[in-house]
């Protein structure tokens, strides 16, 4: 009977210290995404800003360092001309708010936007998902070249991750 009570016990306890860190991972994430579509909506306010009406933007616009200016003294490197520029990219990139996963930070984000070919982009998200990488991770298998081994390889199986 006792051994019961101390079983239930230790289960409850369990049981409790899972909902915190369940909570607790969940509060990260949701500041990270926040995060992101700060940074979203920020690329967004940047090409407005910068095309003006117009579908191109006009050349040698100092809007991003200007903007730096005012915004890195107050807010810190997070809004350097380097930041603000990968969110006006990160915009482009991703031109559709809803279509953001919620599971990826900016970090993951900020790797996926360099990336060129939409279909390598696709690739690297899905993978990200599907093995729930994390930002290092995904850091790892981009400049492992993985997408372009598993393109060359004729034993696919052996070439992914699992």
């Amino acid at each position: 009977m006792e051994t019961n009570k101390l079983q239930l016990k230790n289960d409850f306890i369990s049981d409790i210290k899972g909902i915190i860190e369940t909570a607790k991972i969940n509060a990260i994430r949701s500041v990270d995404f926040q995060r992101v579509i700060m940074y979203w909506r920020m690329g967004e306010r940047i090409v407005v800003e910068e095309q003006q009406g117009k579908t191109r933007a006009e050349y040698g616009s100092y809007l991003l360092q200007n903007l730096a200016k005012y915004l890195e003294p107050e807010y810190g490197s997070g809004f350097s001309y380097r930041q603000l520029a990968r969110a006006r990219q990160f915009y482009r990139t991703y031109p559709i708010v809803s279509a953001l996963r919620t599971q990826f930070n900016w970090l993951q984000y900020k790797l996926l936007i360099h990336i060129d070919d939409a279909d390598k982009r696709e690739y690297y998200e899905q993978e990200t998902l599907h093995n729930a990488w994390t930002g290092r991770q995904l850091e790892r298998q981009i400049n492992s070249g993985l997408y372009e081994r598993l393109l060359l390889s004729n034993d696919k199986e052996s070439v992914s991750i699992k």
